[in-house]
This record gives structure tokens, C-alpha cells and sequence, in this order.
């Protein structure tokens, strides 16, 4: 949230925890040795000072954003003579518009150059290679057409193959994107309300926004509990802070989902994407319990929360499930396996 120019592109990098009520409360439960919470990864770099002048992506900002899983365009939306805007004035519907256009027309360019190379190499290649290869130029094209009429990648109907060939290339529509825009301290009251009209404009499939006061979120997060919790009553913010909505928000929007392992010498969340199978769960622990995965053992945060496994185990709530079973968000899961 700070403002910073004199680094050029030079990324900040941080790792935050993910907002569990979950963790806290086995935590309370087994009182282990260690906790261990599911982590984001954010890489924050300066906006693109092309962005609204029609002069296209630098190589080294379009290098950064094609690395990542998600997009999180920060939108100012409040005054500070000391920090002037480059387009010199506040607007938010403006520059929400021209980067999106921005990482448009970048993408149409990539898909372009694609189009071009597939044409050249048909040219030498043999009968069943030229089928194949006008068979990708011609969804190719179909794609690029529909960026060209705002439609963004993200939210165009692909098959599973066509977004595995996409994903080759440093696409940005392609991408989630969070809309989080900057507000200043006397509007957090309207925050919900900006959030509301700006979401009619610019929401879509993985595509949200968010509003929250970068410097007061700052300020909560330097201070104790109970005062934030003091500070935020009195600014009439919720119990929960922006910053923890927004965390929260960039895990659900990457399809991420948490299973969990509990015991006296560990609690800790697992981040896996939602829709994979148990034996895939247990590779993110480790690859030797994946490799010789038996079964797991499994009961719903919500039952084991009632009472404990012995408890859980009494009353029929825990389950053994096989490779075929797809891990659920809050599954507390201990896995049997064999190497």
C-alpha cells in the first residue's frame, strides 16, 4: 500500500498468513507445539507508467505479472497532494478501464504473434500436422475476437485443452483479478456501497472488487488486539479487518481450499486447489505418503470440533475414504500409507 517510485519495478515480496478461525480454535483444542497456518504470497511491484498513456506494457512489468497466479490491481481512490496521481487526477473508473484495456490489448498482441507463427509453420509441415495446427488457429482466432470486444480470457468459455495451451503463454486476462481499491479514511463507512457500484461495472467470473483504506489497515497492523479491535469500533469497521477480507478473498479467488492436520505436536492448514483427490492432498505433505497411500482417515471440522476424535469416532462422524475421494475445505484428514 505504500507509495514508492524510486525502486523502478523492483518487486516487494510478502508472505501472509491466511485468516483461519478454524486453526485458532484446534489450536485451543490440542494445544500443540506448533501452528503452522496456510500462507499467500504476494509480489508487489509499482503500477506501469504506461498504463493510460496508450504506449503498451514495458517487457520487464509484462515479465512480473506473467508469473503470477493472480492479478491484484490497487486502484487509488483518495487525495494526497504530497503523492500526485501521473494522470493528474483521481479517477477510479478510469484507470480500472485503461488497465484492462492495457492487459487486453497485450494479450491480443501475444495471441496475434502466435497466430502469425502457426500460419509460417504450415507452410513445411506435413498433412496431419497442418490439420492440427488450423485447428489451433482457428479457436485462436475466435479467442483473440472476443478479447477484442472486451471479453477477457478469464471469463471466455475454454476447454480444459485450450486453457492448458494458454497458460504456455504470459496471458494476463487469463488470470484472476482482484479490483481493491484505495479508499481514504472518511469513506470507510461507504466502503460496501463504492464496493457495490463499482462490482456492477467491473465484476465477473474471477474477477471481484474490493474496498479498504490502505493506510488505516497499516496502522491496525502494528497494533495490539485489543486495540485494533478499540480502533476499529470507532471507525465503525467490522469485527473483521479489510485486510483479512481481502487475504481471504485472493486465496478463494485462486479456486484454493484448506484441509487440515491436528495433533499434539502440530496443528497446520494445507492449501490445495479445490477438486483434487486424496492421494494428490497427501503429496503436499509429503511425496512418500502420496506414493503409498492407503487411505485416509477423515472427519468435517465441524464434528470435530464438538467434541474431539474420540468423540468424533463414537458418535460415526470420522470416515474412511479411498484414492477416489476428492478432500472437501475444512476436512481434518490423518493419512495411512505404506512405503
Amino acid at each position: 500500500m505504500a507509495s514508492y517510485r524510486q525502486g523502478g519495478l523492483e518487486p516487494n515480496l510478502g508472505v501472509v498468513k491466511v485468516p483461519d478461525s478454524r486453526v485458532e480454535a484446534l489450536t485451543k483444542m490440542y494445544s500443540p507445539k506448533r501452528v503452522v497456518h496456510a500462507e499467500v504470497k504476494y509480489v508487489d511491484i509499482a503500477g506501469s507508467p504506461q498504463v493510460g498513456k496508450g504506449e503498451g506494457f514495458s517487457g520487464p512489468f509484462l515479465n512480473y505479472l506473467g508469473g503470477v497466479d493472480a492479478i491484484i490491481h490497487v486502484v487509488r481512490a483518495f487525495r494526497d497532494e504530497s503523492v500526485p496521481h501521473e494522470l493528474g487526477s483521481i479517477d477510479v473508473r478510469r484507470d480500472i478501464s485503461a488497465m484492462n484495456l492495457e492487459m487486453s490489448f497485450s494479450d491480443a498482441l501475444i495471441l496475434e504473434r502466435r497466430i502469425e507463427r502457426i500460419g509460417t509453420s504450415m507452410k513445411s509441415a506435413n498433412a496431419q500436422e497442418r490439420e492440427a495446427a488450423l485447428v489451433e488457429q482457428s479457436w485462436l482466432k475466435d479467442v483473440k475476437e472476443l478479447l477484442e470486444k472486451d471479453v477477457p480470457l478469464r471469463q471466455q468459455q475454454l476447454t480444459e485443452d485450450q486453457r492448458r495451451s494458454l497458460n504456455n503463454f504470459p496471458l494476463l486476462t487469463i488470470k484472476p483479478l482482484i479490483i481493491l481499491i484505495n479508499i481514504e479514511e472518511s469513506d470507510i463507512p461507504k466502503a460496501e456501497e463504492i464496493e457495490s457500484s463499482l462490482a456492477a461495472e467491473f465484476r465477473g467470473p474471477y474477477c471481484d472488487v474490493l474496498a479498504l483504506c490502505g493506510k488505516v489497515e497499516m496502522d491496525l497492523a502494528q497494533m495490539e488486539e485489543e486495540e485494533a479491535a478499540e480502533f476499529r469500533k470507532e471507525l465503525g469497521i467490522n469485527e473483521e479487518s479489510a485486510l483479512d477480507r481481502f487475504i481471504r478473498k485472493s486465496y478463494e479467488l485462486l479456486g484454493l481450499i484448506t484441509f487440515l492436520t491436528v495433533g499434539p505436536d502440530e496443528v497446520r492448514a494445507w492449501s490445495i486447489p479445490k477438486g483434487i483427490l486424496a492421494p494428490r492432498a497427501a503429496g503436499k505433505i509429503h511425496s512418500d505418503i502420496e506414493r503409498g497411500y492407503i487411505r485416509a482417515e477423515v472427519v468435517p471440522y465441524n464434528e470435530l470440533i464438538k467434541g474431539g476424535m474420540v468423540e468424533a469416532k463414537r458418535r460415526g462422524v470420522v470416515r474412511l475414504e479411498g484414492k477416489g475421494y476428492e478432500v472437501l475445505d475444512g476436512d481434518v484428514v490423518n493419512f495411512l500409507f505404506n512405503v
